[in-house]
């Protein structure tokens, strides 16, 4: 058997272990075959690797092809994206300096400067090409903390207009998303990519990254509290199963609840070896179907509201191979649109043994 990070499975592995949450919950059991659905609730659940055995990949219905769909491939050509992919790597490469000036230097830190990347990147953004549909094919920049943070601000910027949150706290929350993960620069990168399977104490060294980014930003007096909070926060859940003070929804920062929506949205989005970036509606079922008591109602909903609506007018395949577009949005299956295939209609939420496959 062998050790490999979450971010690295593939379906039709087996797992060699029964796979637990942070919370002692029971998520995989061992000897399991691994499905593309099951590779997203392990990252839903912020499992950062698990034990598989070292044999053949059993096929699955659910492995896809190498290649991108054709909606990705078709965007990634594109104008707009061009242009925006050679102001994300220029951002990204930027605040990775930022960062390490801050934490290696105790640097001070220029919150203008730090919002400034983000509004670089979203005067790029395309009117025709949303935001997610650009995050979604960067996914080949993408890291442990550099990349990733920058995809969490972009997606805190859009979700505070989303809420309608006044200029000062749009540029709180955008900071908030940017910053979240710095305590991850503090654990040895050694421990956060050994292969093999972590020790109880590297385990806890890594959830301490939440700890270790408040301690940081708390020196820095031109931080707001809010921003401290979310670094301290951001994998504490409304039900009391997250880390690391196992707060319940009333004692967790509003910004931070906010955040950890766009962190694990950002992580189950991810491209893997085997398929490009996940349909964002695989995404939104398993929000809708596992964290809904886990995020504050109001934020969670609005976010998934906004995502789905977001890919109105897209052609979907669904799981029976039809191809259409997705027409109307059912509230209270948003995972499960409306599709029109030609001249026939399909309401998602009305057939449970169909659901979207991929774009095209």
């Amino acid at each position: 058997m062998k050790r490999v990070r979450t971010s690295e499975l593939i379906p039709g592995m087996t797992t060699a272990e029964d796979v637990y949450s942070y919370n002692k919950q029971l998520i995989v059991p061992i000897n399991t075959v691994l499905t593309d659905k099951i590779i997203t609730r392990l990252e839903f659940y912020s499992v950062l690797a698990i034990r598989v055995k070292d044999e053949e990949i059993k096929q699955t219905d659910e492995i896809t092809p190498f290649d991108l769909p054709s909606y990705s491939e078709r965007i990634k050509a594109s104008k707009e994206f061009k242009e925006f992919e050679k102001t994300f790597i220029a951002t990204t490469e930027d605040f990775k300096q930022n960062l390490r000036t801050i934490v290696d230097d105790r640097a001070p830190i220029n919150t203008t400067e730090l919002f400034d990347h983000i509004s670089n990147l979203m005067a790029a953004q395309s009117t025709s090409i949303s935001i997610f549909d650009m995050l979604h094919n960067m996914r080949q920049y993408d890291d442990l903390t550099y990349a990733h943070s920058i995809n969490v601000g972009l997606i805190c910027n859009v979700f505070a207009k989303w809420l309608k949150l006044p200029p000062s706290e749009v540029e709180k929350l955008t900071l908030c998303g940017l910053l979240h993960d710095i305590g991850k620069l503090v654990v040895p990168d050694k421990i956060i990519r050994k292969p093999d399977k972590l020790t109880p104490n590297e385990y806890n060294i890594i959830k301490t990254h939440t700890l270790q980014g408040y301690k940081i930003l708390k020196e820095y007096e031109n931080i707001s509290d809010d921003v401290k909070e979310c670094a301290l926060m951001h994998h504490e859940r409304c039900d009391g199963t997250g880390y690391p003070l196992g707060l319940s929804a009333d004692k967790i920062n509003k910004y931070a609840k906010i955040v950890a929506i766009a962190d694990v949205y950002d992580a189950m989005t991810a491209a893997r070896v085997y398929r490009g970036p996940l349909c964002p509606f695989k995404v939104i079922g398993i929000f809708e179907s596992e964290g809904l008591n886990k995020y504050d109602s109001n934020f969670i909903l609005t976010f998934l509201e906004h995502i789905a609506s977001t890919y109105i007018k897209n052609r979907v395949r669904l799981s029976n191979g039809m191809e259409g577009d997705v027409v109307f949005m059912n509230k209270t299956a948003l995972s499960r649109p409306m599709i029109q295939c030609r001249n026939r209609f399909i309401d998602l939420s009305k057939e449970p043994d169909i659901y979207i496959e991929t774009f095209v």
